[in-house]
């Protein structure tokens, strides 16, 4: 973290069971820093519902303005997703810029994307969400346009103009990305015929999915400890001596909680690699205090994006982090999803190399078995690996753990 970086105010309202709510803020801080802030200070509300005005009632957003100043701060950065006019007024009371999750994301996306599909698809979302909030700071806005020599309609707003000139360069970017949509299935059409067997990473962003694909495929892929550190889809071949073939291994995008509906709405495309795959290497980071949550967030995703039946393996990444005792015993067992599916599991440290041997093997494994029944489409289907059955184990006794077995 750089001290020049600018000073932000974090703030987090707990609006009681069933509201998505971090008392730590632990991770609003890590997509603060991975945008380039520098976190100051932490300030978290209880309330019944929010302040129409201010979100957080006038006598929090005094609180606020008292960090700003004591902290010499920039701007002010919310957990949770602001209306428009909540925003405009609470720049207005605190003087300084403010930002809500959703925004923060979609500055981070912004910075990150690198393919010309990645940059269409964060365009599309950063436009959808500024065409909710044309009605921010700028006067100018409001101001009429119209008559000889001047664009727009007679009396149409300067607002109006922008919002009309926001809704043809969604449409543009919408019938782009449609292209590239074709051709992504066009290629995967290509990849069925040639019967390739397809691989895709998911995960919690920050789960270690890069690293571990690199590990696996020594693709090189840019890898770092920061909430999304890549956002493109890279696809590299990944030889299998059991198999006696190469099959194609996809890294995703991470997902998080409250991923914005605008972001999955623009990586259809990219997700679709996901929804598309034979079997989903799903990683965990196995030495967060918050896995649950993570892994049932994956798991909502997943099911949003049309994925939720696609076998996965779960693989608990970055055992090296946990404290010797709660290291397991085993490289593999298996472990009962919330929604009572039984999956494979293998712990791994991508970072060392251990249990990669074992999460080879097993992708090798069910490789064999979906390639051979794919070669005798006659004979009877091994219920063992459908996809849309038990991810390619049979039942077991009793339900998994969301911790490795000590």
């Amino acid at each position: 973290m750089h001290p020049d970086d600018p000073r932000v105010v974090l703030v987090g309202v707990d609006f009681g069971p069933g509201s998505a709510f971090d008392p730590t803020l632990d991770e609003l801080a890590l997509l603060a820093e991975s945008a380039g802030d520098q976190p100051v200070a932490r300030v978290t509300a209880k309330r019944r519902a929010p302040d129409p005005a201010l979100f957080v009632g006038s006598g929090k957003a005094d609180e606020i303005k008292e960090l700003i100043t004591l902290y010499q701060a920039h701007g002010v950065i919310f957990d949770q997703a602001l209306s428009p006019a909540q925003q405009r007024n609470l720049e207005r009371h605190l003087g300084v810029e403010v930002l809500d999750r959703t925004g923060l994301i979609l500055e981070i996306f912004g910075a990150r994307a690198r393919s010309h599909e990645g940059k269409l698809q964060v365009e599309l979302a950063r436009l959808e969400y500024l065409s909710t909030r044309l009605v921010r700071r700028w006067s100018h806005l409001e101001r009429q346009r119209g008559g000889v020599g001047h664009r727009g309609g007679p009396g149409e707003t300067q607002i109006e103009l922008d919002r009309r000139m926001i809704e043809q360069k969604i449409k543009s970017l919408k019938e782009r990305l449609g292209k590239v949509k074709r051709q992504r299935h066009t290629q995967r059409r290509s990849r069925e015929r040639t019967g390739t067997f397809r691989v895709s990473l998911v995960g919690y962003t920050n789960a270690g999915k890069s690293t571990l694909f690199n590990a696996l495929t020594k693709a090189g892929t840019y890898a770092a400890d920061q909430l999304f550190a890549t956002l493109d889809t890279t696809t590299r071949q990944l030889y299998l001596q059991a198999v006696g073939r190469s099959v194609t291994v996809s890294d995703t995008v991470g997902f998080i909680r409250d991923l914005p509906h605008t972001l999955v709405e623009a990586f259809e495309a990219t997700l679709l690699e996901a929804a598309e795959a034979d079997v989903l290497l799903h990683v965990v980071d196995a030495a967060s205090p918050v896995l649950e949550e993570q892994l049932a967030e994956v798991l909502k995703v997943l099911q949003d994006i049309g994925a939720g039946d696609v076998t996965q393996v779960l693989v608990f990444n970055k055992v090296d982090l946990l404290p010797p005792h709660q290291r397991p015993r085993h490289e593999r067992d298996v472990f009962e999803l919330p929604t009572h599916r039984v999956c494979p599991r293998v712990f791994v440290s991508a970072l060392d190399g251990s249990g990669l041997q074992a999460l080879r093997d097993l992708i090798a494994e069910i490789a064999v078995d979906r390639l051979n029944r794919a070669d005798t489409p006659t004979g009877p289907a091994d219920p063992r690996f459908d996809r849309h059955n038990s991810n390619g184990l049979p039942p077991a006794s009793g339900g998994g753990s969301f911790l490795p077995p000590v």
